[in-house]
């Protein structure tokens, strides 16, 4: 559960459920689960879309920008 505020950008409950089979659900390298949840990275991902900001600028309450961008570049790569 996100216990942050909600920004602009956000997905809403409904606009998450239209679009997370979108998202793969793959375990990490080692077969661990992923740290961040997949909607978290993609709410990063829109909030620097829709802010302009650079990526090293990305509020601290989402998860680091490393990560955001490494799913952002994958996923788009690999056209999802």
């Amino acid at each position: 559960m996100n216990t942050r505020e909600r920004y602009p950008s956000d997905l809403t409950d409904l606009q998450w459920a239209n679009i997370e089979h979108l998202f793969p659900q793959a375990k990490g390298k080692s077969g661990r689960p992923r740290t961040y949840p997949r909607r978290e990275i993609v709410n990063a991902a829109l909030y620097l879309a829709r802010g302009g900001c650079t990526w090293r600028m990305l509020p601290h309450d989402f998860p680091p920008w490393k990560t955001v961008s490494y799913y952002f570049y994958t996923w788009r790569d690999n056209g999802t």
